[in-house]
């Protein structure tokens, strides 16, 4: 088959291992940067241009879309939807798992279970906080990857001076509760085509409250309880998702769906685990393109 990884950094570890990955099942692997695309609708006919030629000979696209770039990358991977190429990820997916508030009310919706989470309104912002009791709350940009944008209020005091501040700024954000028990950890399961294929525990750097690898958290390997394997497996239904990272927290009522990443990062989850989660992907692909 002939495979592009949508994606703007050929030398980033997650694409070298998909383009190892697919060639050596004998597919024909290429990069292509969404920035040179250029998408069109005429006469009940789509076409997607890639500089200037036009792009007719693929059977699958591996969307590696950023965060900065969710909109376009979307229609993109709609585009090549619509001329009958098989996207690891739908464009519907990425809006839906990209928008915290979006994911979490499909997620409530499956049953799923989930922190405490508000959809923040400064007319009812008095009442929202007061729910949270004494405890600290987490405040969220509804957009953002990596632990960016995700702000720990220990406070209600330092709690209404950051959404005063964000409010200022135009930004939209959720409420949520602090999971004081799951320490700074959270568990990462990637699942791939309805199975959990490989999960770590994560756990921040002291003095953070995220454990994100990217703001220097460290990992381990581990197997997930079958009530965690569950939880993830249904997240991943519930967003549709036939490629994604699940991270959950450890609470003492059992697992909760932290977030749910439509493109995730490869490299900190097959270095840790030993898993080849590329090669699985690329299987994923050889199953449902027909």
């Amino acid at each position: 088959m002939n495979i592009a990884i949508l994606s703007r950094g050929e030398s980033l570890y997650s694409t070298r291992s998909l383009i190892k990955a697919g060639e050596a099942r004998n597919h024909n692997m290429e990069v292509l940067d969404p920035t040179y695309f250029q998408l069109s609708v005429a006469h009940g006919k789509a076409s997607i241009l890639y500089h200037n030629e036009e792009v007719n000979d693929l059977h699958a696209v591996i969307p590696r879309i950023g965060a900065s770039n969710t909109y376009f990358g979307a229609s993109l991977v709609r585009q090549f939807e619509l001329i009958n190429v098989f996207p690891v990820v739908t464009s519907e997916a990425i809006l839906q798992s990209r928008d915290k508030w979006t994911c979490f009310q499909i997620l409530s919706q499956a049953a799923v279970p989930v922190p405490k989470t508000i959809f923040a309104s400064m007319a009812q912002l008095e009442a929202q906080l007061d729910s949270f009791g004494n405890n600290p709350i987490i405040i969220k940009l509804l957009q953002g990857t990596h632990g960016q944008g995700v702000i720990l209020a220990e406070s209600r005091q330092n709690a209404l001076a950051t959404i005063e501040t964000m409010h200022t700024a135009g930004l939209q954000f959720v409420l949520q509760e602090f999971i004081a028990e799951s320490k700074g950890t959270d568990i990462r399961a990637i699942v791939i085509d309805g199975v959990v294929v490989a999960a770590m525990k994560r756990k921040c750097k002291t003095g953070d409250f995220r454990s994100n690898l990217h703001r220097g958290g460290t990992a381990e390997a581990i197997s997930l309880s079958f009530e965690e394997e569950r939880v993830a497996l249904r997240a991943a239904k519930a967003l549709r998702l036939g490629v994604c990272g699940v991270d959950i927290l450890q609470s003492d009522r059992g697992p909760l769906v932290l977030e749910i990443n439509s493109t995730p990062g490869l490299e900190g989850i097959e270095t840790t685990t030993g898993r080849n989660i590329s090669k699985s992907i690329i299987g994923y692909i050889e199953r449902n393109k027909r």
